[in-house]
């Protein structure tokens, strides 16, 4: 079975607090370039008249309005922390142009925190308004099809937690990760398209290094990646003269395409 064209879309390549911070006045806070200003992790794939979404932040709102989005066919969670998850309540407007649930995809932890943070959405209560109707798809380390297109959860540490990246075709969107392991790594090979976490050039305890996600590109040698969950340490233009060609910095509104495979 071949592999759909595809479209990535990049809501969000900003860390968790977004770029500009809140009361920081640093150069890259207050840059005139927009690639500068980062809204919370976030992407589109988009395939065969398909929008699947990974990972719901705070920011949604804003970036399905930016990115003039229509519809929303699934949602694919990576983890459960608040940049990823909070805005899950906005899917609701698809609810009513589209009918019908929205299946969400997500472990079992995380999962359980979906249900802590919105417990209305499945209490099954009679509501006088309207909440998100969802179809709850548990994941685990197994491909999962999603109208037609495999994804791989890809285990990655982020700090001392587990958590999931994802490969679809010759992609790969990993965030929020200090460290692959091995078996992990293997599942990355041969890619066209790799997102790999960056915040910043200091060590972070949870998230990985523009050194080590360059590191990490020279060992998998994708054809293209693009660093993203970027912090205000970087400003987009000095960072990328410093990167080599293959590898550019992420930021919010890039499209980037994959042609269909047989």
């Amino acid at each position: 079975m071949g592999v759909p064209a595809i479209r990535i879309t990049v809501l969000g390549s900003g860390t968790s607090v977004g770029v500009p911070t809140i009361g920081c006045h640093c150069d890259v806070c207050t840059s005139n370039d927009p690639r500068d200003q980062r809204l919370r992790p976030s992407v589109l794939v988009t395939y065969a008249g398909r929008n699947v979404l990974i990972d719901t932040t705070p920011d949604f709102r804003t970036q399905a309005l930016r990115a003039k989005i229509d519809r929303l066919d699934a949602v694919i969670f990576t983890h459960s922390h608040a940049d990823h998850l909070m805005g899950l309540d906005d899917v609701r407007p698809f609810n009513f142009r589209q009918g019908g649930h929205i299946p969400i995809y997500a472990s079992e932890n995380t999962l359980a925190a979906v249900r802590r943070c919105f417990p209305y959405i499945f209490d099954n209560e009679k509501k006088e308004s309207n909440v998100p109707r969802l179809d709850v798809r548990l994941i685990d380390s197994a491909p999962f099809d999603v109208f037609g297109l495999d994804f791989l959860p890809v285990p990655v540490l982020h700090g001392s937690q587990t958590i999931y990246g994802f490969r679809f075709g010759d992609a790969a969107y990993l965030t929020d990760h200090s460290a692959i392991p091995e078996s992990s790594l293997a599942q990355l090979e041969g890619l066209d398209v790799l997102f790999l976490d960056a915040l910043r050039y200091r060590p972070h305890p949870t998230h990985s290094t523009v050194e080590q996600s360059t590191a990490t590109v020279e060992r998998l040698k994708p054809r293209r990646t693009f660093f993203t969950h970027i912090c205000h340490d970087l400003g987009h233009e000095s960072a990328e003269n410093l990167l080599p060609p293959h590898i550019r910095l992420a930021y919010d509104g890039l499209e980037i395409l994959l042609e269909e495979r047989a």
